[in-house]
């Protein structure tokens, strides 16, 4: 049997992670936020619960909504939810707040598990990927605002924001070498120029900020307390030079290793030098290959929050287009593709689209490629195709009927394209 409906499911108040290495922040005193009830959006199969079996959780985090999956051992979806995430948009600057997703995503991931009729022994690992939005945060872990408004809740720059074209454009106009590995330029809406606006004009914020980290990656910090970055967020939205970080590895362990592709000229040059202290601690110091368990897994008081069991192994995280990337990229069916179309060279022959409030072009080469306009060394280009979607949905002379239907649906075009 399946079916969609819409709940609302309280959230208790949160406890942050018991970090390893950092101070530990209590959500208790941060009374900028107060938990809300979350409309949730659920979909499943239902089956009867099976002892022992494995089941995977994956919990994606887009523009809109937060959205828990949980898969079995074949990969098939057993129940999925999503909740809306809160964001404040006026002109170029477009902000959210971490403590409103990691909301979010407890109350989607409670409700998906207990629509599918998964326990939560049962979940034997997680995944995160999100948006490649700008999350800061103090020593303690808190929020730390990068709005204008001063509100301490709005401490994300959301992925699409271009609040940091002249930013973008001064650090263009410096002709560093890890530019090419960007088309030859910075986009606005990577992490440099973001960061940069920041410190040029909210001063008292940027003193306050002990960790600058990709969404997703916050993800994984609050589940586990290990700051640990993703190799795939640094590479494509701080500069990251992956190659430099390869060198490195060694057959003894691959999973964590100190952060050697910083290029500190770079950040020195663009007016970033203070990241570079305390051996990047700000960007991250270590840096791990998606999917490698960090820390000892989802920390007891994360596992409360999202009704899990302490100790659940979570991988590093991946950019949200990325995991779409990896999924199709090995997803051909056999009825379309040869026998021996499964290979590297193969693999080398495709592109994959990953649609959503912006769309992906996504290929792989086993070949450095620099191509101008073009990202690298994960060579995408990206639009945004949900957003123009809802454009033409917006003009279109059947605008009352679709309305209409989204009614009934309960859900959002965007989120649902």
């Amino acid at each position: 049997m399946s079916g969609k409906r819409r709940v609302s499911s309280d959230t208790t108040p949160l406890l942050d992670p018991q970090q390893r290495s950092s101070p530990r922040y209590d959500p208790s005193s941060d009374r900028s936020f107060t938990p809300a009830s979350f409309s949730v959006e659920m979909s499943a199969t239902v089956t009867a619960t099976a002892p022992h079996r494995h089941v995977f959780l994956g919990v994606d985090v887009g523009t809109g909504s937060a959205r828990a999956g949980l898969f079995d051992e074949n990969g098939k979806l057993l129940g999925s939810a999503s909740s809306p995430i809160q964001i404040w948009k006026e002109r170029d600057y477009v902000e959210q707040s971490s403590t409103d997703i990691w909301h979010a995503i407890c109350a989607a991931v409670k409700s998906a598990c207990s629509l599918a009729n998964v326990a939560e022994e049962e979940v034997t690992g997680i995944g995160f990927a999100a948006t490649c939005s700008l999350v800061a945060v103090d020593a303690d872990g808190a929020p730390v605002s990068v709005s204008w408004s001063g509100d301490p809740r709005r401490n994300i720059i959301v992925w699409m924001d271009h609040r940091a074209v002249k930013q973008a454009e001064k650090i263009n106009s410096s002709n560093s070498p890890v530019l090419q590995y960007c088309g030859g330029a910075l986009s606005p809406e990577m992490q440099p120029p973001k960061l940069l606006w920041v410190k040029e004009n909210l001063q008292e914020s940027w003193s306050m900020v002990f960790r600058w980290m990709d969404l997703s990656d916050w993800l994984s910090y609050r589940a586990t307390g290990d700051d640990t970055r993703s190799l795939c967020t640094t590479v494509c939205k701080w500069t990251y030079l992956g190659h430099a970080h390869m060198q490195q590895m060694s057959e003894n362990d691959s999973r964590d290793m100190e952060a050697c592709g910083w290029d500190d000229d770079f950040w020195e040059e663009i007016g970033l030098g203070d990241l570079v202290d305390g051996h990047h601690a700000k960007i991250g110091r270590s840096v791990a290959f998606p999917g490698h368990p960090l820390g000892s897994g989802l920390t007891p008081t994360a596992a409360k929050e999202l009704g899990l069991v302490a100790g659940t192994p979570v991988g590093t995280s991946l950019i949200d287009a990325h995991a779409g990337g990896v999924g199709i990229m090995e997803s051909v069916p056999e009825a379309y593709s040869d026998s021996n179309d499964y290979d590297k060279e193969a693999i080398c022959h495709r592109m994959a689209l990953v649609c959503g409030t912006s769309t992906c072009h996504m290929a792989v080469s086993q070949s450095k490629l620099f191509i101008p306009g073009i990202w690298g060394p994960f060579w995408m280009h990206e639009c945004r195709a949900g957003y123009h979607v809802a454009y033409v949905i917006d003009i279109g002379t059947d605008t009352k009927k679709i309305e209409n239907l989204q009614s009934l649906l309960s859900s959002s075009l965007i989120d649902n394209f």
